[in-house]
């Protein structure tokens, strides 16, 4: 399956934004929990959403750039 650079742009932008809501989700919820073994994983759920994000914007930019014409002549 082929798909465009620019709906690879939309698509990552659509996840990374999906992937920021649980983070900040996890990051919020972190505070209300008292036992401390719940909330070492609720942060541990947010670093790797975190991450899921920076992931995302990455690959957005690498694929905006690629519909721009960055890396070599467009066909």
């Amino acid at each position: 399956m082929k798909i465009s650079a620019q709906l690879a742009v939309w698509l990552c932008a659509v996840f990374g934004l999906v992937c920021l809501g649980a983070a900040l989700t996890a990051l919020s919820g972190g505070a209300a929990l008292t036992d401390p073994a719940e909330r070492e994983a609720s942060f541990g759920y947010a670093a790797f959403y975190g991450f899921l994000t920076l992931i995302a914007a990455v690959f957005g930019a690498l694929s905006w750039l690629m519909s721009r014409g960055k890396f070599g002549p467009t066909e």
